[in-house]
């Protein structure tokens, strides 16, 4: 009995669109990068890259429970000595509620190559219009 291997030129990729509003932060982010990663297709294979396109809208009516917006940061550091920076996720959620929802979603997929271009296929928008309606995506829910 043979084995099934997907590659990137028998994959067929589809659009999806994921809504945000009301619902967590980290649940619409595994959502995401299931798909991104291909996981949810019966053909998945963990080396190949399978993934198909996500569109998240509304990220910014996203919400995190519990009292994640007061006590969560997001660290990172410049190289330079002293060169820590944090940033709350009240004013991150405030202010760029895009790169809080990639963030979630990029430490979700796997940190080499195939993560990077799964990476590529995410568009996220803070409201409800998005650019990619020419490739009739697929709501989910």
């Amino acid at each position: 009995m043979s084995t099934y291997m997907a590659n990137k030129n028998t994959i067929e990729r589809r659009w999806f669109v994921i809504d945000a509003a009301g619902k967590p932060l980290g649940r619409t982010a595994v959502k995401a990068a299931t798909i991104l990663r291909g996981k949810h297709r019966p053909e998945f294979t963990p080396h190949a890259d399978c993934g198909e396109f996500v569109i998240i809208v509304n990220a910014s009516k996203a919400v995190l429970t519990g009292k994640k917006l007061d006590q969560k940061f997001y660290r990172h550091h410049s190289g330079y000595i002293g060169g820590l920076k944090e940033t709350s996720y009240k004013k991150m959620m405030a202010e760029r509620p895009e790169m809080a929802m990639e963030l979630a979603v990029k430490g979700m997929l796997p940190h080499n190559s195939l993560g990077a271009k799964a990476f590529t296929r995410l568009h996220v928008y803070a409201g409800e219009n998005h650019e990619q309606a020419a490739q009739k995506p697929i709501v989910l829910d």
